[in-house]
C-alpha cells in the first residue's frame, strides 16, 4: 500500500470522529489489560475523556501511561472498527480544563467545578492507528 492510502486511511478514519462518541477504552492493570466504556470528546483534532479521579483507569494510567481505544462505525451496511493506540497524559491545566467542560454537555451531571477534585481530565496522544474495513485492515504510526 502506498503512503498516499495510508494518509487518505488515517484521514477518513479522522473524519468518523464527532465531538462526543462511545468508545471503549482500555488500560493496563500490571499484566492485565482492563476496558470500559467512555465518552471520548474529539475537539480541536485531538483525543479527550473527562472522568472521575477515584476511577480505576486514572490510578491505572498513573502507573501506565500506555492505552488503546476503539469505535465502531458504520460503511455502508458493514460494520468497521478504529483502533488508536497512544499515552495518556492527566492534564492540569486549569484553562484546559475549563474549554473541555464547556465543550460536555454532560460536566454538571457529573462535577461541581472544574475546581472539583474529582474532575479529572485525560488527554490521549495516539502513536498508532488501526482502521479495520470487512476487506482492507490499514495500519499505520502516527
Amino acid at each position: 500500500m502506498a503512503l498516499t492510502d495510508e494518509v487518505e486511511d488515517v484521514t477518513e478514519a479522522w473524519n468518523q470522529f464527532e465531538d462526543l462518541q462511545h468508545v471503549f477504552l482500555a488500560t493496563m492493570e500490571g499484566d492485565q489489560p482492563r476496558a470500559r466504556p467512555v465518552t471520548l470528546v474529539f475537539l480541536d483534532k485531538k483525543f479527550w475523556i473527562t472522568t472521575d479521579t477515584w476511577s480505576a483507569k486514572v490510578k491505572q494510567i498513573q502507573e501506565n501511561p500506555k492505552v488503546e481505544f476503539s469505535m465502531i462505525f458504520k460503511e455502508g451496511n458493514n460494520d468497521c472498527c478504529i483502533r488508536v493506540a497512544g499515552r495518556a497524559e492527566i492534564i492540569r491545566n486549569k484553562e484546559t480544563k475549563a474549554k473541555l467542560a464547556k465543550h460536555c454537555d454532560f460536566f454538571d451531571k457529573h462535577w461541581k467545578s472544574v475546581d472539583d477534585p474529582d474532575y479529572t481530565l485525560l488527554k490521549i496522544h495516539p502513536v498508532e492507528i488501526a482502521i479495520v474495513k470487512p476487506n482492507k485492515t490499514t495500519h499505520m504510526k502516527i
